[in-house]
């Protein structure tokens, strides 16, 4: 795992090209403390940088950026290519080679030398970005993994063509200038992470996963080598029964899981107890003739706490386990953290676990495996049985209806709501009734099942209201021409959490924490093989007669007995709600005073503040919509101020 920056000029390079560069890969040291490079070449006008965390070949063999074996090709690389020694064989039944190590890069660039860049793309299992130049061709290339899970930003600015792993890297450029984009910023309202292709800044995009990027002089032509929405099908009828179709993702797992347990550094994986996290772990110690090193975290708050469970799993199975039970001050040590960490605005709360997991398991490994996507791709989202439920019914009223009660019931305000609640018979009572009931009569005006699970999956329903002068742009689930279409409305729904939340909340989430403490994790689920094989099995493994992820309870429970995994699903989160009433009071107020959101210009200050007033009262409970308020403010403050 590494991180990489460049630039392309249009004229000339600048004197001190290799202080930027050198700048520019500082600015990402935490994705590659073990060694850096820089290479340019005036005549070429194109300069890398990279810094690399040293998983395969520890050896300086494998330094990057790295030159081919004829000259042609200069790489600069991040991820890892978990077959590179199946396509070395496969490279040398075509031409003997003479390796000078045994690193995945040099796979790669010699691959490339044969095939070149798109064939070599699609021969590849694994997680990467890729820069590459052609000095042949004067080609500049980007690449990028088929699911994202490595990230790559580029702009065209006046006198160059820029790019890096991180935002932090084009910073770091002295003459990188832009403005803040106010739909990105309305997209991050809207779902606590900014969609690609956009980024937080106007001219500067994230490249899609499953593409590749060329650049020769002015022209930039971006090309799909994998295209994810090929992969979605109606109903999987691929095996003779249900039974050959889990057994075969059994096989098709264990195989993913051993290619991503190659490593010349410690590895081990992160354990919740979950279904996911537990089969990972399993069969990660199916394949190990030594205890598998696992970790949890574990918090006082017993509705955020999966640590117990985590720990009778890994007592089953034999692990070497690792748990850290954190404070409330140890999570809010981290907030101060957040606008360095992640490099443009990110507000999934959960992402201040995932932090602290990566620094425990930091000191003990280097790669740690993770049961990320096994929701998307096995039916595991309670959201996806409840939509299908609820519009199954709403949809037997008529919209006018709907739309009546609705106004009725916000006609009686939250607080009022909670006091007619006391009235009921205990059993009747539920949490927060007033809050519910107003969230619940924007959800019955819904016109179809699209628009119900847009509503869901939003925070800030309308964020146009609230970013002053912005547009929200569209996104895969908005864009007809993106957004795959499905029968079926819960697979739909899993198709566009998998090219939507899954990209760019869950693996932004996940790498930006690793990385800050320059862990590499893997994630076997994300093995396209492992993919396309989930999506062409029968849809009743996945949801079995109301019971989700079916098809990976009956791998699991060969391995962990039922009664360790049963239970309901709970969240990997922190209890946002409280700290802000709490402990980040004060800290919340600054960012929200209704003066700074004024002169900043961004916010309806109006809108903000009345949210801020009525969960500091107690009276609402806004605390994902302030959290995405509060990531911008602080992110805002940090690099812009």
């Amino acid at each position: 795992m590494c991180g990489f920056a460049g630039f392309l000029y249009k004229q000339s390079l600048p004197e001190n090209v290799n202080s930027i560069l050198d700048e520019m890969g500082m600015s990402i040291l935490s994705r590659g403390p073990d060694s850096s490079g820089v290479w340019s070449c005036n005549e070429d006008m194109i300069g890398l940088s990279h810094r690399r965390l040293a998983i395969v070949d520890l050896s300086p063999a494998g330094h990057q950026p790295m030159v081919s074996h004829s000259g042609r090709y200069v790489i600069a690389f991040n991820g890892e290519i978990y077959n590179h020694l199946d396509i070395r064989i496969e490279i040398e039944k075509e031409k003997p080679v003479q390796w000078f190590g045994h690193s995945d890069t040099e796979t790669l660039l010699t691959g490339i030398e044969l095939w070149g860049l798109e064939t070599t793309l699609k021969k590849s299992i694994g997680m990467f970005a890729i820069s590459l130049w052609d000095k042949h061709e004067k080609a500049l290339y980007l690449a990028r993994d088929r699911f994202g899970e490595k990230p790559l930003y580029y702009s065209t600015l006046d006198n160059m063509f820029i790019f890096g792993s991180e935002l932090k890297s084009l910073r770091a450029h002295p003459d990188f200038k832009t403005e803040i984009s106010r739909g990105a910023l309305a997209l991050l309202m809207r779902h606590n992470y900014i969609p690609a292709p956009y980024s937080i800044y106007e001219g500067v995009s994230k490249l899609m996963p499953g593409t590749f990027l060329k650049k020769i002089g002015h022209a930039l032509e971006i090309k799909e080598y994998w295209n994810i929405r090929d992969s979605f099908v109606e109903e999987g009828n691929s095996f003779e029964s249900n039974t050959v179709a889990i057994d075969s993702l059994e096989t098709t797992l264990k195989l993913a899981i051993s290619r991503q347990m190659m490593a010349d550094v410690p590895l081990g994986a992160f354990l919740s107890g979950g279904i996911d996290s537990s089969l990972i772990v399993a069969l990660m110690q199916s394949l190990s003739d030594r205890p598998v090193k696992t970790f949890s975290i574990g918090f006082t708050e017993e509705a955020f706490n999966e640590a117990e469970h985590a720990k009778r799993v890994a007592k089953h199975l034999g692990t070497e386990h690792t748990e850290l039970y954190v404070s409330d001050q140890d999570a809010l040590n981290v907030v101060k953290q957040l606008a360095d960490i992640y490099d443009e605005p990110f507000s999934d709360s959960s992402q201040i676990p995932t932090f602290l997991v990566s620094k425990m398991a930091r000191k003990h490994v280097t790669v740690s495996l993770s049961g990320d996507a096994g929701d998307e791709l096995f039916c595991g989202y309670n959201r996806y049985l409840m939509t299908a439920k609820l519009w199954s019914k709403l949809s037997l009223i008529p919209l006018f209806m709907r739309n009546f009660l609705s106004k009725g019931l916000l006609l009686v305000t939250p607080d009022n709501w909670n006091k007619f609640n006391l009235l009921l018979p205990s059993g009747w009572r539920m949490a927060n009734f007033g809050d519910k009931l107003h969230k619940a009569a924007g959800v019955i005006t819904c016109s179809s099942v699209d628009e119900l699970y847009k509503s869901l999956v939003s925070h800030w329903q309308n964020p146009e209201d609230m970013v002053l002068k912005s547009q929200e742009p569209l996104t895969a689930i908005t864009d007809p021409a993106r957004k795959p279409h499905l029968s079926n409305p819960i697979s739909e729904m899993m198709a566009l959490d998998t090219i939507s939340y899954m990209t760019d909340d869950i693996l932004v989430k996940v790498d930006r924490a690793a990385m800050a403490n320059s862990l590499e994790t893997r994630v076997p689920f994300l093995d396209h093989t492992v993919f396309e094989h989930a999506w062409k099995m029968p849809f009743e493994t996945k949801l079995n007669n109301g019971v989700t992820k079916d098809c990976l309870r009956k791998i699991l429970y060969k391995y962990v007995p039922k009664e360790l995994i049963e239970r309901p699903k709970v969240g990997f989160g922190v209890p946002l709600d409280s700290w802000l009433r709490g402990p980040l009071k004060d800290w919340a107020d600054n960012l929200l005073d209704k003066d700074r959101l004024i002169n900043e210009g961004f916010f309806d200050a109006d809108l903000v503040v009345n949210k801020w007033d009525e969960h500091k009262s107690g009276k609402r409970n806004w605390q994902y919509l302030l959290w995405d308020v509060l990531m911008f403010q602080v992110w805002y403050e940090k690099h812009h101020k």
